[in-house]
């Protein structure tokens, strides 16, 4: 049993060393590969240059409408809570007035 224990142990150091030396050798060529992919063409460059300010200036169309749709949307909430205020405000008024008129004894029948 022991025999066999050290014999995967052996094994599985050989194995790890002659991989570990592989790697090394494929590192060098990978970093002279990544080098040369580095190279970019001008043209490349400029068209993605360009390609990138289309991109920046549809986000910033897009952002003014979205501005402008929210500013739309405040003015018109503002709108609606001016007349829900006015509204509420007339039909306290109307009520204030009927409560008046029934304790002056002058009832008034609105139907």
């Amino acid at each position: 049993m022991k025999r066999s224990v050290l014999f995967f142990a052996l094994v599985f150091a050989i194995s790890t060393s002659f991989t570990s030396c592989r790697e090394v050798e494929n590192e060098t060529d990978d970093v002279e590969m990544e080098s040369n992919e580095m190279e970019v063409d001008e043209d490349e460059a400029e068209e993605t240059g360009n390609h990138l300010d289309r991109v920046g200036e549809g986000i910033e169309n897009t952002a003014d409408k979205t501005g402008n749709a929210i500013e739309e949307g405040a003015r018109e909430t503002g709108d609606a809570i001016e007349e829900g205020a006015r509204e509420t405000g007339d039909a306290i008024e109307e009520g204030a007035n009927q409560v008046e008129n029934e304790l002056d004894g002058d009832p008034t029948d609105d139907n």
